[in-house]
């Protein structure tokens, strides 16, 4: 009989045991499992880093890009320089010059220079001008632009040339005014002034009394303004 009762309570402990178990194993969990971990900061240093190194490439593909413009310029100024041999020896006027820079240019004078297009695949012939920049040219062939290069020294060229011609010989109105100025000369005045009559007796009295009133009223004025600084120093200053 003790025995059927010690399986009894042996029976109605396990249940117990089987229901303490998972939460002794849910409490015991945490403690045994890792914490977790934290969020990370975030890295100026690494953000920087990143962006040099996008800095680095952008840069790269820049100076990629004006290399290349650069070089189709240089071949341009090589097809320029038989025509640039044609000019006189003794004209400064122009003068052929490859910049490099943030934007290549290569000049003709000091107003004119090529210079890429937008879209890097032509040429752009500009001239910079009082009103303004003028487009003179633009193409994507390299002959059209030199020879609007070779136009545009032709035009220079012929501006020079009636510039010297101008300080050298005189032109053709004045030539006909100097022919002209002698027979001037000779010729009658018609429409001169007739003699201005000499002034009469009553005019010559006026003016004298004129000059006397006006020499008695200057007298006057200086009389009183020096007789009120008299006044003026003997009863305020002594």
């Amino acid at each position: 009989m003790d025995q059927t009762h010690d399986r009894g309570d042996a029976d109605r402990d396990a249940p117990d045991a089987a229901h303490d178990a998972p939460q002794r194993s849910a409490n015991s969990a945490p403690r045994d499992a890792p914490a977790p971990r934290g969020r990370e900061p975030i890295s100026l240093k690494a953000a920087l880093r990143r962006a040099r190194l996008e800095s680095a490439e952008r840069g790269d593909a820049m100076d990629d890009v004006r290399g290349a413009e650069t070089a189709r310029l240089d071949i341009l100024r090589e097809q320029l320089e038989p025509v640039f041999a044609q000019l006189p020896e003794d004209c400064d006027l122009f003068d052929l010059g490859l910049i490099q820079g943030e934007k290549p240019r290569l000049f003709v004078d000091m107003i004119a220079y090529v210079e890429a297009t937008r879209d890097r695949r032509g040429f752009r012939f500009l001239q910079d001008t009082r009103n303004g920049r003028v487009l003179l040219a633009e193409s994507e062939q390299s002959n059209v632009i030199v020879q609007a290069v070779a136009d545009y020294l032709a035009r220079r060229l012929v501006e020079r040339e009636k510039a010297l011609a101008a300080a050298v010989y005189p032109t053709a109105h004045t030539l006909r005014a100097a022919a002209l100025a002698p027979a001037t000369a000779h010729a009658p005045q018609s429409h001169a002034r007739p003699p201005r009559a000499r002034p009469g007796f009553l005019r010559i009295v006026a003016r004298l009394f004129t000059f006397v009133i006006e020499v008695l009223g200057s007298a006057v004025f200086f009389g009183l303004l020096a007789a009120g600084g008299w006044w003026l120093w003997k009863t305020y200053l002594q």
